[in-house]
């Protein structure tokens, strides 16, 4: 959805590191956290600024980036913000069996070590 609405105009780039090469490594991370929740990496132009968000967060900025932030801000307001916070974690912990794709790993490839 997000590519869709970034309408070609390159503002974000989704990538599914248990498909792709891209060495996560690069940005300090290990495959074990990008695994464990959704990562942001921002960037200035061409230029990687180093900045680096997680979770839910990563949401807010992204639909903001494409003009939908509005959709996204409750989520970051300071009650709520806690309680979406938390439901992420869990969520993420979940997201396999909750989307229907539990099998999607069966090859062990996005399994996170314990």
């Amino acid at each position: 959805m997000l590519r869709k609405l970034d309408r070609g105009r390159g503002l974000l780039s989704v990538v599914d590191f248990t498909q792709s090469s891209v060495d996560v490594t690069q940005w300090g991370l290990t495959f074990d956290q990008v695994m464990g929740q959704i990562h942001g990496i921002h960037h200035r132009g061409n230029r990687d600024t180093g900045t680096i968000s997680t979770g839910m967060q990563v949401f807010r900025d992204a639909y903001s980036l494409v003009g939908w932030g509005w959709l996204w801000a409750p989520t970051g307001w300071p009650i709520l913000k806690p309680i979406f916070d938390r439901f992420y974690v869990w969520f993420a912990r979940n997201r396999l069996r909750l989307t229907g794709r539990k099998d999607e790993c069966a090859d062990g490839r996005c399994m996170i070590k314990p």
